[in-house]
């Protein structure tokens, strides 16, 4: 038998495991497209309130609209938008939270083919530099500083794509406001929230990052149209919700369960886990693959993470406190003793690593890999076998999108 997984945008990696071996492969459930989709929803809007009326004597129209590291098909939003109005009344905000800008290669990503025409309508958001408006202070004390475009449009409309999180519970909606067009100190002070045990895949009532990211969106005192999408395995369109900001993002969480909640009838010995292109541009955002494999692992078992980490390890402040010591407990207290943006993902892996081991397929240089206390292969091949070389009959489950796809297990059903 052969493992063959992706690794960056067109490469692969492949294994050769034994005959006998059970091997579960497994990522977002199939599902039916369906054609014209978008232009569906922007007929059928959630909430009643038709685009036409509600961007009718707009004089200020922004968009909002997801970084590289995304996948959501904002050309094909914008492909269906342009029958629907000049697409150069508006800016284009585009929501890096705290990333670096985008690339060109990214923006013609970002954009397609309306790259060209929008070019001069694009505005990049700087967590620590664009002008911002304070919004008041959130229930969970998170200084709520919004960038001045979104809070000063008189139409805001936001583009997104809907999938699980790894501690907002899900990505869309809200997100693209919070933290997605705010400033640094109020990321940073959301993030800090997502240390809580509440904070996690698939939650929405109870998680503090989320309650946070919805009371930057109350005081806005604005209806917020927004352009939804939940992707399916192939990152084709499956269902979008168009309409007011809240209901149509509870559709979208609806559909995006459909796609991305996997159930498993038991924990494994290893779970392999692919950050698939774009998720796979560094090792802060191939971290929500980790993440998203400790819910189907036995304890004592191994992550193996592959991906490509194309930008190096993005943030390197949470490698700085996994790189802090070899014990994870004594990491663990360490970012709650002070946080940083950046601590939380380096809480979520130490808590992995007390009970469990994390290995990776990656092209980061060894020696970073090796002072984080991950196990760095060269090859696919070489990880497997030194599974097998001490397990050689492991149960193991790979996620060939291990970004999004969350096992659901039922060994107690």
């Amino acid at each position: 038998m052969r493992l063959n997984l992706p690794y960056g945008e067109t490469g692969c990696l492949d294994a050769k495991v034994p005959d006998d071996l059970v091997i579960r492969v497994a990522g977002p459930n199939e599902v039916i497209e369906r054609e014209g989709e978008i232009e569906r929803a922007l007929s059928h809007p959630c909430g009643g309130v038709q685009l036409g009326s509600f961007l009718e004597g707009g004089k200020d129209i922004v968009f909002i609209v997801n970084d590289g590291t995304r996948p959501t098909p904002t050309p094909e939003v914008l492909d269906s938008l342009e029958g629907r109005m000049d697409l150069r009344q508006a800016r284009y905000l585009i929501a890096t939270g705290a990333h670096r800008a985008p690339t060109e290669e990214e923006l013609r990503f970002i954009f397609g083919r309306h790259l060209d025409l929008l070019r001069d309508r694009i505005v990049v958001h700087d967590a620590r530099r664009s002008p911002t408006a304070h919004l008041g202070v959130s229930k969970n004390g998170t200084d709520m500083d919004v960038n001045s475009i979104a809070v000063q449009a008189d139409r805001l409309i936001i583009i997104t794509s809907v999938e699980p999180h790894y501690f907002a519970g899900y990505t869309g909606g809200r997100k693209s406001f919070l933290p997605g067009v705010a400033a640094f100190r109020t990321i940073e002070q959301n993030h800090r929230l997502a240390m809580r045990p509440e904070a996690r895949v698939l939650a929405l009532e109870g998680n503090p990052v989320h309650e946070d990211m919805m009371d930057a969106l109350s005081v806005m005192k604005k209806e917020i149209f927004s352009i939804q999408v939940v992707l399916d395995r192939h990152q084709e369109i499956y269902r979008a919700a168009a309409g007011e900001l809240h209901q149509a993002f509870r559709q979208a969480v609806r559909w995006a369960d459909e796609v991305f909640s996997i159930d498993v009838q038991k924990r494994y010995d290893a779970v392999i886990t692919v950050a698939p292109f774009p998720m796979d541009i560094d090792l802060y955002q191939s971290q929500k693959a980790i993440d998203n494999a400790k819910w189907a692992l036995k304890d004592g078992g191994t992550i193996i993470l592959v991906s490509k980490c194309r930008d190096g390890v993005g943030d390197d402040t949470f490698v700085k406190q996994l790189s802090r010591s070899i014990d994870p407990l004594v990491v663990l207290d360490a970012v709650r003793q002070e946080y940083r943006l950046g601590y939380h993902k380096a809480a979520k892996m130490a808590d992995i690593m007390c009970r469990s081991r994390i290995w990776a397929v990656t092209g980061l240089p060894d020696d970073i890999l090796v002072g984080m206390n991950i196990r760095p292969f060269a090859t696919l091949q070489g990880a497997v076998d030194e599974l097998l070389s001490s397990d050689p009959k492991a149960d193991i489950l790979v996620l060939l999108d291990g970004s999004v796809t969350v096992p659901r297990v039922h060994e107690d059903e």
